[in-house]
């Protein structure tokens, strides 16, 4: 399990879980990083990362990213 900070480009993951207080946890939830959910790595800049979730891209920061485990 890695932070998705660290996931490589490319990569397919799933979320396995996710951290930070309650109101962020809900925030990752609504964008789609349930646990279980399958996402894929796009690109990767200074810890901030494009990824493919739910037929959809976003762009999440690495403040974020790093509350998302993979």
């Amino acid at each position: 399990m890695l932070p998705l900070t660290f996931a490589e480009p490319g990569g397919r993951y799933f979320v396995q879980r996710t951290t930070g207080t309650a109101q962020v946890k809900k925030h990752l939830e609504d964008l789609g990083f349930c646990v279980g959910a399958d996402v894929q790595v796009i690109s990767s800049h200074n810890g901030d990362v494009i990824v493919g979730i739910k037929d959809s891209r976003l762009a999440v920061t690495k403040e974020m990213a790093a509350k998302i485990f993979v």
